[in-house]
Parts: structure tokens; sequence; C-alpha cells
């Protein structure tokens, strides 16, 4: 008999991790080859754009990991949208991560109001289309390799 728990358990989740870490590196060569080498870390990536007040325009947050990156939030604020912003944000994510940290693609989410079709035209590929998540929304998983 096993008792089933809903709480949030930090150590636990922790724990949890860890296990999760070692089958996957027991079960796959690839990441057993990858334990102990720098591309086992996963670093931040930020990058922020401010205006001349001081105040963010846009930014762009994501980590490296496996010879990829993963865009988590880009966002240019509405004033600035259409001037490229965004562009030379995601442009120089792509560049660092290729030329300082030895990545060779990325991937990024979207959903069908933000910007799949901007991501299209810097170059990506969509590899995943999720209808109705959440409800009523279309999500999108791209991916770009690095030359």
């Amino acid at each position: 008999m096993f008792r089933l728990e809903t709480e949030v358990d930090k150590s636990r989740h922790d724990l949890l991790r860890r296990r999760l870490r070692a089958a996957n590196t027991a079960a796959s060569p690839v990441l057993r080859a990858l334990r102990g080498t720098p591309g086992e870390r996963e670093l931040p990536l930020h990058l922020w754009a401010l205006d001349e007040g001081g105040d963010m325009a846009g930014g762009l947050v994501g980590h490296t990991w496996a010879s990829w990156l993963h865009v988590a939030l880009l966002w240019v604020d509405d004033r600035h949208r259409g001037a490229g912003l965004g562009s030379q944000l995601l442009a120089h994510a792509e560049a660092t991560a290729r030329d300082t940290r030895g990545c060779t693609a990325v991937r990024l989410e979207t959903w069908d109001f933000q910007a799949p079709e901007f991501y299209r035209r810097q170059g990506y590929d969509v590899v995943c289309v999720i209808p109705g998540y959440p409800p009523g929304i279309t999500e999108y998983t791209l991916t770009k390799r690095l030359r």
C-alpha cells in the first residue's frame, strides 16, 4: 500500500530530481557522456534592452544546456515593437549561445496570439503544435539550428 500526498515539498522535489537524473544517466549513454562536462550545467542567459531613461524596453530570459539555447521569455514593450528590438535580442542571444557556449540549436515555445510568425521569419521551424493548451489557445514549439 502507498500513501499519496499532494503537498509542495522542496526537499522531496530535490530528492525526486536527483533520483530521476541518476536513472536517466544510467539509461542514456548520451546523458552519461554529458556528466562532468561544461555542457552538463544549465547556465542562465539574460538580455535586457533599456531605453534612454533606463526603463526596460525589452528582454530575453533563457538558459543554455547540452549545446542548446532554450528561450523561455522574450518581450518587447508596445512602444518599441516593430523597430527590430525583438530580432536584435534574439540574434544576440543566438550569437552568445553559439559563439561563447558552443550551442548548435535553439528551442522556444509561443502561443498563437503571440509570435509564431515572428519566429518563423527569424528562421525557426515549428516542430510541435498543441491545440487547446490552454483551452482556446494553441501552443507552438519551434527550433532553429545555429550555424
